[in-house]
């Protein structure tokens, strides 16, 4: 079992919905879309649907950060020079401790460059008015699980899901009987001690 010094932190902070925040400056607008993001493949999406959409603009800088941990993270300057675009925005989403997110700054220019320190201020105030207009929720970390077992460990099997409070989900009562559940990270040893106690009952990561 986790004692109090190695407990583990499941719970995270990010965004429940897409805002806007929109900056200003010597005829230059920085419009910041901050949307609620999982994967890789989801903020490439985004990212390609906006300069799509804002096909006129002259720069469409971005930041994201995802995982329970944060540890995954990337900030591009668009063009803009190196560290004025891309860090101010990341710097925000870190600054009010966030992941699972992804900010887009789409610059229209105003024919007056601003210099590095004013295209740092519009980027991290437009970044910031965006996260400020978005609702923030605590997440919960988890990872999917898949257990097979037979009719005659049914009702261990039900209990254990009831006891720990889990879904099931993608079942099958079949020959061989099976479920998929989601088991926070702070509850995962547990889950795997009390499964691996009920006879004839494996549990292994869902695929």
């Amino acid at each position: 079992m986790n004692g109090p010094d190695n407990i583990i932190q499941d719970t995270y902070k990010s965004i429940s919905a897409p805002a806007k925040g929109l900056f200003k400056d010597n005829g230059s607008r920085f419009i910041a879309h901050a949307y609620p993001v999982e994967t890789e493949d989801e903020i490439k999406e985004i990212v390609a649907s906006l300069k799509k959409e804002y096909h006129d603009a002259r720069h469409h800088c971005y930041a994201w950060r995802l995982g329970h941990m944060g540890d995954r993270f990337r900030a591009n300057d668009d063009g803009e020079p190196s560290g004025s675009s891309g860090r101010p925005i990341l710097g925000q989403i870190d600054s009010h401790g966030l992941s699972d997110i992804l900010v887009v700054v789409v610059r229209y220019f105003g024919g007056i460059k601003l210099g590095i320190p004013g295209l740092i201020r519009a980027y991290r105030t437009s970044t910031e008015d965006a996260i400020c207009n978005a609702q923030i929720i605590e997440k919960t970390a988890s990872r999917r699980y898949r257990l097979h077992f037979g009719y005659m460990s049914m009702n261990g099997v039900m209990k254990l899901v009831k006891d720990m409070g889990l879904s099931p989900s993608r079942q099958d009562f079949g020959m061989e009987c099976s479920m998929e559940v989601s088991v926070r990270l702070s509850l995962e040893e547990e889950f795997l001690e009390r499964a691996g106690d009920i006879e004839g009952c494996t549990a292994g990561p869902a695929v």
